[in-house]
């Protein structure tokens, strides 16, 4: 057995284990937005991790995930090929239609309609190896507007996942995990959302626009003011995009921090919590700058009374917190037509049809696209296979003719994505596609042109490729505050953060453990 020499490095006690985790995820954080207002936020929120962190200050997912995929690969430590979640919504060919992906018909949902359950998430989570960890004893919940967030962050082990229902507004669940606290109950009953909603209105936190930095002298916009009234089949879902749904959020996290008396049982214990900070959606202008820096002053104040929440728990153990940021989609709102910036719109209707008369020019008459969904064209296997046609050359014909098509940057088969031959980033671009769920030929959309997905089946979006690096923050015993300037591949933080909690990595976290 090898020993110390005389002159090694005495080994040193292992840090304090956390009796708490608490994980956050936040949509669309920006370190631009956060040394831009670094003077008008508090000394408890963004301030305190900033000072008080390990920082990784560009932690890399390897290609555009949304909210659901990205959390999905913080929590697991794997990317969509290998834990089965590429993105909030899924395409089923034999309904010609999608739907989001944790939909499960064999559970029921706990104040809502929805039927949903993590059980096509194929692997561990962070969450679930804490319970594992605990045999059970600990406590584990997790906290989102979006229902499938909260799902893929409360994994298979834990207590439950909550979310917003965007029908009635109360806090929903899915009968998958079997718990709803009594706290969930008593603010769906006497504090629901319903009864608060018309009386509340997103307007600017700060007295004067002018407050808020960098708004040019040539345009000092007006005040804004978004309200949720009722009659407007869309009230919770304007709710939930807004930064009153990130403190709606924290009351909720800082109840069950009080009375699930979290930290305070054997072992570790979590709460794992998602915020947005993503460009409002129902915004009336195309220049959002004002609402997005409104949004980040709001959500410090959240931050902080989240932290004392977490302060003042009783009992001893201390506190690990990690926050991750997600990259967000941009807005869908092109500019002003005066400044001249080329754009155009991609029609996927019009792409499917033209794509299937091409189709049929070569192999004659027949309903050759079963579908498209979000930049992902569909084939009609069957009809390949009566024509007895090569599917390959079937996708290749497919991918040329798209690739000439308006509005289109570039066309791949799958073949060669999973081929790894195709992209800026042939190996990213691979394991965040999952095969089961992706189309035959998967399209970019020219930068400024708006992708409109005039079938129906998912959502609108304006087309943008630049960067924008994402965050990590971790605070807690074992923590030594420093700064990672370089590129971290995201699938590193699960693994990182069972090393801290001296626990085993979800079973799919191949990546190894950043050490600071």
């Amino acid at each position: 057995m090898a020993m110390l020499g005389a002159n090694a490095a005495p080994l040193t006690g292992a840090a304090e284990r956390p009796t708490l985790v608490v994980g956050i995820v936040v949509e669309g954080l920006d370190e631009n937005y956060l040394n831009l207002l670094a003077d008008k936020f508090g000394t408890g929120g963004f301030r305190k991790l900033l000072e008080n962190s390990a920082i990784i200050e560009q932690l890399d997912y390897g290609t555009f995930l949304d909210a659901q995929a990205a959390t999905a690969l913080l929590y697991t430590g794997s990317a969509p090929i290998v834990n089965g979640i590429p993105a909030a919504k899924t395409y089923e060919v034999w309904r010609n239609a999608s739907r989001p992906t944790l939909t499960d018909s064999l559970e029921i949902g706990n104040f809502t309609t929805s039927t949903l359950s993590p059980r096509k998430l194929l692997v561990s989570t962070l969450a679930d190896e804490i319970k594992i960890d605990g045999s059970g004893a600990t406590h584990s919940y997790a906290i989102a507007a979006d229902p499938q967030q909260a799902i893929i962050m409360a994994g298979h082990a834990s207590n439950g996942g909550y979310w917003i229902d965007d029908i009635n507004g109360q806090w929903a669940s899915t009968t998958f995990y079997g718990d709803v606290p009594q706290t969930i109950s008593l603010r769906n009953y006497n504090n629901r959302l319903s009864t608060r909603l018309d009386t509340m209105q997103w307007r600017p936190l700060l007295s004067s626009m002018l407050a808020y930095p960098d708004i040019p002298s040539t345009r000092v916009p007006a005040p804004f003011r978004y309200q949720f009234q009722s009659g407007d089949p869309d009230r919770y879902r304007k709710f939930k995009a807004s930064p009153s749904a990130n403190t709606e959020i924290t009351d909720l996290a800082t109840e069950l921090i009080h009375y699930q008396m979290l930290g305070q049982h054997p072992g570790v214990d979590m709460l794992s919590v998602a915020y947005s900070l993503a460009p409002y959606p129902y915004s009336l202008y195309a220049d959002q700058r004002v609402e997005t820096m409104d949004s980040y002053l709001r959500l410090d104040r959240d931050l902080e009374k989240l932290f004392k929440a977490v302060d003042a728990r009783k009992g001893n153990g201390s506190t690990l917190i990690f926050l991750a940021g997600i990259p967000a989609r941009t807005s869908s709102k092109a500019d002003d037509e005066r400044w001249k910036v080329p754009t155009g719109q991609f029609s996927a209707r019009k792409a499917k049809s033209l794509l299937n008369m091409y189709l049929m020019a070569i192999h004659g008459n027949g309903e050759w696209v079963s579908g498209y969904h979000d930049r992902n064209f569909y084939l009609n296997h069957n009809l390949i296979k009566e024509h007895k046609l090569d599917a390959k050359t079937v996708r290749e014909q497919a991918a040329q003719f798209l690739n000439r098509m308006s509005g289109v940057s570039h066309a791949y088969t799958i073949d060669d994505v999973l081929a790894a031959r195709v992209g800026s980033n042939p190996n990213a671009l691979r394991r965040n596609t999952s095969p089961e769920h992706s189309g035959d030929v998967i399209i970019s959309v020219n930068p400024g042109w708006e992708a409109v997905d005039d079938l129906g089946g998912g959502d609108n979006y304006l087309s943008r490729d630049s960067h924008t690096p994402s965050m990590l923050f971790i605070m807690g015993p074992g923590v030594t505050p420093t700064r990672i300037t370089e590129a971290v591949d995201a699938r590193r933080i699960s693994p990182t953060i069972a090393r801290l909690l001296r626990i085993r990595s979800p079973n799919s976290a191949s990546e190894p453990a950043v050490r600071f």
